[in-house]
């Protein structure tokens, strides 16, 4: 039953980056759309839940929150590396520089973490009830969110729209992929927690960093900031209904 659902998922997450390349002629309200996404999953799904999940402190501080501020920092050296990398073979350093090689990387932790919501589908399905709903409600309602970021944040550094496709269908397969892993192991709470905590300093980061500051960049409007604005509204109220 977890991988029919699963298959939800998959089919949420197509739809998302679906409409991520219908709309590339408004591609500020997109990027502005995309960091409210982002900066809601972050600050209203995923730091809650990496909180209650690792509990430990370090020093006087949530395990997850150290984990979170690591997460920023990482993408950020990530990106500095890489950036200073291709300078040294020639291209050009400068505010809108982009490496393919970062999109790819953004990417690819979001494919992880939607592994992480198949693995949540099938462990929530172990333990019956009430959890298997809410969890199931929503990992599909905001995987059209993780559809419309992947393809967002891949072509936004630069890579080819055949990429970017790819890492949309590794993206939607991967909460199949998860949920069917939950038939051989299950990850420890803890360990998921500070998981969700570092992924969500990644996020944070190139919604802050890099996706809203492109999407002003060009088109200071109004509505580029209605579009963010919107994208937080929309995780908060998915959070509302399915928490």
């Amino acid at each position: 039953m977890a991988v029919f659902v699963a298959l939800g998922a998959f089919l949420m997450t197509l739809a998302g980056g679906w409409t991520a390349q219908r709309v590339t002629d408004r591609r500020h309200l997109v990027l502005g759309l995309a960091g409210g996404l982002m900066l809601g999953v972050v600050g209203l799904d995923l730091l809650p839940e990496a909180l209650r999940a690792a509990d430990r402190e370090v020093f006087g501080v949530p395990a997850a929150l150290l984990l979170f501020v690591a997460g920023f920092l990482l993408a950020h050296l990530v990106e500095r590396t890489l950036a200073a990398r291709q300078t040294a073979h020639g291209g050009a350093e400068g505010h809108r520089h982009r490496t393919p090689e970062v999109g790819l990387t953004a990417a690819g932790a979001m494919v992880g973490h939607s592994a992480m919501d198949g693995v949540a589908i099938g462990a929530a399905f172990q333990v019956g009830g009430g959890m298997a709903t809410a969890v199931v409600l929503a990992v599909i309602a905001h995987d059209f969110a993780d559809g419309f970021n992947t393809f967002t944040v891949t072509s936004l550094y630069g890579n080819a729209r055949r990429r970017a496709v790819g890492m949309l269908l590794a993206d939607a397969c991967a909460p199949v992929l998860g949920a069917l892993s939950t038939a051989v192991f299950r990850i420890p709470e803890p360990v998921l927690g500070g998981y969700l905590g570092l992924f969500a300093g990644v996020l944070l980061y190139l919604a802050a960093a890099e996706i809203l500051p492109e999407a002003h960049h060009e088109h200071p409007a109004r509505s580029t900031l209605l579009c963010t604005v919107a994208g937080a509204a929309f995780i908060w109220l998915v959070v509302g209904i399915t928490g």
